[in-house]
């Protein structure tokens, strides 16, 4: 392709991301399923804009490349001991249960026992990019289910380098005919025996091992030393190519490569500053690489066959979804987050496109049986995200009518106080702080990993829907005098904040915001005080790091004092035009600029008057020490 025409489909892929994606997002679907329905609509069977997808994901995949070396630097040895059980456990459970359950499938529908366990063996693998990226929309990255998954998917990435070499040892069909087919071939050592291929692959992962060892250190410390910040993120985008050039000449994935360079890397003292020169590229170039998997969907092959089609999609979901559930049920992971964690995983991978070209090339799989399974992997891929709205839906926003809903506990308190409605990072302190001063305190919480991880702790914590106005009643809210709203759900807090003030007139409200403007939504709601939750905190910080600048402790402190005056000041004016977005903007930036001169000139007062303190202390000292 001419660079006039990859321009043009570059164009093309950014601005059907930038139009779709916020409307998905706009419409509950996620970010995922917006930059592969954009795909859809600007490839060659919908829109047809873009042509053929094949060069644009080319330069697309480069984004799971990345994705896979940041991976790569997080496999510490401190972390696989502390996942060794996700990794290994789990992850190898989901892999073997998956490959029983597909292959299985295979078998039965006619396969030899080869060729139906390549298949189980590649369809065992997930995608690494749709899944951390659907979790951390969700808010599900840290946790039971985020470190589950990610256990799952390390062990998928680490068990891809074996599958490379023992996978052409399950040939069936000859290496040239499969060629001839439309197999790989496409890597210099196409024409050796499987043995030799074997031995290239294990030769040119070992120098990716010995090289990031030894080699890259000493340019990196040459490269910091000349404090050339735009090189050291040249050689890292040098490196992380390199390697993935390597593996690709070798058959192998340049994402694996990349995984790999990550792992060698991941005990350098440069591992922090390569994360952060290399994490801006990944998330564009992974959008990029979502929207080519939707242009290249292959219609003609889906209209041909669209009920088998059909059928193997909802089939490999299914029995990937029960494998992984069953492999987190024996590891004691609680039913909650192990179907959660089972239907984010139900999908096909990436590496499932690589290892299905390379299984057709060494003469695995047959080529049209290849070209059906890459149309159910990129159909499971696109069904993810809707499958994880639903799971949301219908599972995780509905209060536990079954499974691990936590031992209900009495409330026992008597006439409480406070009822405290969130008991996580804020909820915990505010309501400690109480019960130490002997208020009695009624604690609420929805999330089931919190509440039995605060009762292994001893903490007293009832399990509910703090918005439920029967629970709040039984929870004895019409003796209480307060209610502390410290949820972490921005529009549930609204909303509880609302029905308490129309349902209890007499309560006192405080509730925790995210930020200004959901500070006056809370504020219109009927709370009677609101907590910007950092505001304290970042304000801390600056205390200290003028005290650390050189600032006495009392000049610290007072400048600190002096803008939470002037902050809450300017809080209270701009409350009536909160919701005119316009004049909000307008008056928000004169009253800040206002406060900005207010604080310098009580900064410079302040240092006059140290100054004044410390001449007149000086000047007593003199006075004292001359002789009478």
């Amino acid at each position: 392709m001419h660079g006039d025409g990859l321009l043009i489909q570059a164009l093309v892929y950014l601005a059907a991301g930038v139009i779709s994606v916020p409307i998905a997002k706009r419409l509950g679907l996620g970010s995922v399923l917006g930059y592969l329905i954009a795909g859809v609509l600007v490839g060659p069977f919908v829109l047809d804009l873009v042509g053929e997808a094949g060069d644009v994901m080319k330069f697309a995949e480069f984004g799971v490349v990345i994705l896979l070396f940041l991976i790569g630097l997080e496999v510490r040895p401190a972390l696989l001991w502390r996942m060794r059980t996700a990794i290994f456990g789990l992850g190898g459970g989901q892999v073997a249960f998956t490959t029983a359950l597909t292959g299985g499938a295979a078998l039965l529908l006619g396969l030899p026992w080869q060729m139906a366990l390549a298949v189980g063996l590649t369809l065992s693998m997930s995608s690494t990019a749709i899944v951390l990226a659907s979790l951390e929309e969700r808010g599900l990255r840290q946790g039971a289910v985020g470190e589950a998954a990610f256990g799952v998917l390390l062990f998928q990435d680490l068990a891809v380098i074996p599958l490379f070499a023992l996978l052409p040892f399950l040939a069936t069909i000859a290496p040239d005919a499969a060629a001839q087919a439309g197999g790989h071939g496409g890597d210099l050592l196409g024409d050796l025996p499987g043995w030799a291929r074997a031995l290239a692959i294990m030769g040119a992962v070992g120098a990716v091992v010995v090289g990031g060892k030894y080699l890259t250190q000493p340019i990196f410390r040459f490269i910091a030393a000349a404090r050339l910040r735009e090189i050291f993120t040249a050689f890292a985008l040098l490196l992380v190519i390199s390697v993935a050039a390597l593996m690709q000449t070798v058959g192998l994935s340049p994402a694996l490569g990349a995984f790999l360079a990550g792992v060698v890397l991941a005990e350098s003292e440069f591992r922090r500053e390569l994360e952060t020169d290399i994490e801006p590229f990944r998330g564009l170039l992974l959008g990029l690489f979502f929207i080519t998997v939707g242009a290249a969907l292959d219609f003609g092959v889906i209209l041909a066959q669209p009920l088998l089609l059909a059928g193997l999609v909802i089939g490999l979901m299914i029995f990937k979804a029960v494998a992984m559930y069953g492999a987190a049920r024996i590891f004691r992971i609680p039913p909650l987050a192990a179907g959660t964690t089972a239907v984010a995983l139900a999908q096909g991978g990436e590496f499932a496109f690589v290892l299905l070209t390379f299984t057709v090339g060494a003469g695995v799989i047959d080529p049209e049986l290849a070209k059906l399974m890459t149309a159910t992997v990129a159909l499971s891929m696109a069904a993810t995200p809707l499958a994880m709205l639903a799971h949301e839906r219908l599972i995780l926003s509905r209060p536990m009518a079954e499974g691990p809903k936590p031992e209900q506990q009495p409330f026992d308190e008597g006439e409480p106080h406070v009822i405290v409605a969130g008991f996580g990072r804020v909820g915990q302190i505010s309501a400690r702080l109480l019960m130490a001063n002997d208020f009695n305190v009624v604690t609420l919480d929805s999330s089931i990993e919190q509440i039995e991880t605060l009762r292994r702790f001893g903490r007293k914590v009832h399990y509910g829907d703090a918005a439920r106005l029967d629970l709040l009643r039984t929870a004895g809210i019409e003796k209480a005098a307060l209610l502390i709203v410290a949820i972490d759900d921005q529009d549930k807090a609204a909303e509880l904040v609302e029905a308490a003030r129309q349902a209890f007139p007499h309560l006192k409200i405080l509730a925790r915001a995210w930020d200004r403007r959901h500070a006056y939504d809370l504020l219109r709601n009927g709370a009677d005080d609101v907590e910007r939750e950092t505001f304290e905190g970042a304000l801390a910080m600056g205390r200290r790091a003028l005290v650390t600048l050189g600032f006495s402790d009392y000049r610290a402190t007072r400048a600190a004092t002096f803008f939470r005056k002037l902050d809450k000041k300017l809080f209270d004016e701009l409350a009536p035009i909160s919701g005119e977005e316009e004049n909000f903007i307008m008056a928000a930036r004169d009253s800040r600029d206002t406060m900005d001169r207010l604080l310098a000139a009580e900064m410079r007062r302040a240092a006059e008057e140290e100054d004044q303190e410390r001449r007149a202390a000086a000047l007593a000292s003199t006075k004292e020490n001359q002789p009478v």
